[in-house]
């Protein structure tokens, strides 16, 4: 990745924090090859940010401002890399609208409407949140088409931990994952990290320091069976009570945070095939998501960079 800076830009976004009006002074800050990236785009994405996690307005404004443009960038960068390999990132409206819904459920809102409706109450463009969920969409597209194929699950010795399981845990799970430029700068990286969940909370931080998409919505995972996790992590995991979070654990792209938020046992009346299935799609995405992650750090190195 080449970066040029040829002007110190932090006051340029210190503007839109001030009103709306003033933020209507539109100027590039970033061109990520083709595509540019201005103040209103900020603006708009810091809005856009808000409204998934609103833990955000307690940041101070140079975290909120590099959080918004990290994301933004990331967007670009993967927008970029999709036109090469789709002709457009058009979705037909009847396929969109359940894509959509599931989105708006996911990002914590009852409905579609309701999510619809706080897009334009925080004075965001409905087109413009749909064109993130349609890169979102062919994203991951892209990346099962690239590898799924070589993902292998075991079917054979998930069933027989369901099997042998009557009941089984599941845990509350909020991650970060980041990266550094060399194994030596791990623990100062961390320690960065550690300071910043202590004084600003975990949710905080992975807004901060995260890479991986969920980082937009404060690291959180949701509910996770413990028999989908690899040894590795689970290990981990058994070494860290509820409200603690684990040491970084190595995994494609960088290194993983978790946070046990909280546990519980669920006891099982299984349709054994259907539980397994359920488990293979969890592992496959567990995968998924770190090739990922490894994916745009390579997309990323051939892209330049120049900030304004």
């Amino acid at each position: 990745m080449k970066l040029n800076i040829f002007k110190t830009i932090f006051f340029c976004i210190s503007v839109i924090f001030i009103n709306e009006a003033i933020a209507l002074e539109n100027k590039i800050l970033f061109k990520i090859n083709n595509k540019i990236i201005t103040t209103i785009d900020l603006y708009n994405e810091t809005k856009y940010l808000n409204l998934l996690n609103n833990n955000l307005a307690n940041l101070e404004k140079k975290r909120i401002y590099e959080i918004s443009k990290n994301s933004l960038i990331r967007e670009k960068i993967k927008e970029i890399e999709l036109l090469k390999n789709y002709k457009n990132l058009d979705i037909d409206e009847k396929y969109f609208i359940p894509l959509m819904s599931n989105y708006s459920k996911r990002m914590g809102f009852s409905n579609i409407n309701s999510f619809i409706e706080n897009i334009e109450t925080n004075g965001l463009d409905v087109e413009t949140i749909k064109k993130k969920i349609k890169i979102e969409v062919y994203w991951n597209q892209l990346i099962v088409k690239k590898f799924l194929k070589d993902i292998k699950i075991d079917k054979e010795k998930i069933k027989k931990n369901l099997e042998t399981n009557l009941t089984q845990k599941e845990l509350l799970l909020s991650e970060i994952v980041f990266n550094v430029d060399k194994k030596s700068d791990l623990k100062n990286k961390f320690d960065l990290i550690k300071q910043d969940i202590e004084i600003k909370g975990f949710s905080n931080a992975a807004l901060i320091h995260g890479v991986s998409d969920s980082s937009n919505n404060g690291g959180k995972l949701g509910w996770i069976k413990l028999s989908s996790l690899n040894s590795k992590i689970k290990s981990q995991v058994a070494k860290t009570d509820v409200g603690k979070f684990s040491n970084p654990i190595v995994v494609p792209g960088g290194f993983l945070i978790l946070k046990i938020e909280d546990q519980r046992e669920v006891k099982k009346n299984l349709d054994l095939n259907k539980e397994i299935q359920i488990t293979v799609n969890e592992k496959t995405n567990e995968q998924l998501n770190k090739l990922s992650i490894v994916y745009f750090n390579k997309v990323k190195k051939d892209i330049e960079i120049n900030a304004f």
